[in-house]
């Protein structure tokens, strides 16, 4: 299969040297560095002025984006091609803007592509082990007890807004699966402080208490910890998830029965290979297809959703406070009604400014013996009233416009559902 590349990054990269290992076809290539690894050196380089040739089936099926150098240029390409149908995979966070994710995601309502972000966490089997004994601990049933907190430690050597938002967006799909999308987020540290102490507080639907943290480390590391009420589970995951994840198990001494501590490394576990069998069966059109864990791959409304809480952070660090979090589903109509309530709004201070205008400009017309002024004074209620039934008739759009299902001919395969 061919399979063309826009942009590069160390995740896309990956997965790029695992096509070609599975014997697929680099072509074409748009925006990649010059110093590649060696199994990549016969990709076939084009014109980055030339990348519409992604758009054609004949030269690719599917499409690699990378999030390196980013811009509103990349931006608008990956638009382009959603709305041409083409599979993607694309690295996480593209974008730490909700607006953007949120516009790909209706997009993606009317169209026949799949975009795969690049997070491939979720499926290592001990995620999903992790979220068995999660709901077994909230049933009060669980080996260690009913669960106290869960806590993630992020070790990472660069610190700043951009790499610790961009860090949390990857980190907050294993927090979602885990536990539920949040409803409440606090942030300490940022902002004067600088990033590098930076820790966010969730609550999960079922009050979970979840701490997400930045710390110094020499490769990008991630260590989860559940604490229960007998013990605790650490699982420690290295670099961008490849390799062997470590497992410990510790109980409390002073408990009667304690259970066994043990600690465990887990088989090596290939993110690359696994987005890349996503990829390979949404080019196929078997977007549905499921690994045998109960987690389903990560989608496009996924990666919405975790862009989303990583946006907040800032807010609820300028805020000096905590957020709600309001699970809204985004369409056009969610859009169309929101815009609406925006212009009624509007229309009314606006129509007080003109009552207050009209009066002024009236009374200065008679006292002035100025007759065009008070014929011109004396419009404004009709000028309000035509506004007003302008603004009701728009109400009624969404109900002459075609059914979503009439606009597309035909139905489209569903989407997994957020976990």
């Amino acid at each position: 299969m061919k399979i063309g590349i826009l942009g590069c990054d160390e995740h896309i990269l990956a997965i790029a040297v695992a096509a070609v290992e599975g014997g697929h076809t680099l072509s074409p290539a748009y925006d990649v560095p010059e110093d590649l690894p060696p199994s990549l050196s016969g990709i076939d380089r084009q014109p980055r002025e030339q990348w519409q040739g992604l758009l054609e089936d004949e030269l690719c099926s599917a499409v690699l984006v990378g999030v390196d150098g980013w811009s509103e240029h990349r931006a608008e390409q990956v638009r382009t091609l959603v709305q041409a149908g083409r599979p993607i995979l694309i690295g996480h966070p593209a974008s730490l803007s909700m607006l953007w994710a949120y516009e790909l995601d209706m997009i993606l309502a009317d169209s026949s592509a799949t975009v795969i972000p690049a997070l491939a966490t979720r499926q290592h089997p001990i995620i999903d082990s992790l979220k068995n004994l999660v709901e077994q601990s909230l049933a009060g049933n669980g080996p260690l007890g009913p669960i106290e907190s869960l806590q993630f430690e992020r070790r990472q050597p660069h610190r700043d807004q951009d790499s610790v938002l961009a860090s949390f967006a990857r980190d907050a799909d294993i927090i979602r699966v885990l536990i539920g999308d949040p409803s409440r987020l606090m942030a300490l540290g940022g902002g004067d402080a600088g990033w590098t102490n930076l820790a966010v507080g969730l609550s999960g639907p079922d009050q979970i208490s979840v701490r997400w943290q930045v710390a110094k480390g020499r490769t990008h590391t991630l260590t989860i910890q559940l604490i229960c009420e007998r013990g605790r589970l650490c699982i420690d995951i290295p670099e961008r998830a490849c390799g062997i994840w470590k497992v410990i198990q510790q109980t409390d001494s002073d408990i009667p029965d304690p259970l066994p501590t043990f600690s465990t490394e887990m088989a090596p576990f290939a993110p690359a290979d696994v987005l890349l069998e996503h990829l390979l069966q949404a080019a196929k059109g078997n977007v549905d297809t499921r690994p045998a864990s109960s987690i389903p791959p990560a989608m496009w409304p996924d990666a919405a959703r975790t862009i989303e809480l990583a946006e907040t952070i800032p807010r609820s660090v300028k805020k000096g406070r905590g957020i709600d979090l309001h699970q809204e589903e985004f369409s056009e109509l969610g859009t169309f009604r929101g815009t609406m309530a925006s212009l009624g709004c509007g229309i009314i201070m606006a129509g007080l400014f003109i009552l207050f205008l009209a009066t002024l400009v009236g009374g200065v017309a008679r006292a002035a013996g100025w007759s065009f002024g008070e014929r011109l004074a004396a419009i404004w209620p009709y000028a309000i009233l035509t506004t007003l039934i302008i603004f009701l008739v728009l109400q009624l759009l969404p109900f002459l416009l075609p059914k979503e299902s009439e606009n597309r001919g035909e139905p489209k395969p569903s989407r997994p559902q957020n976990p």
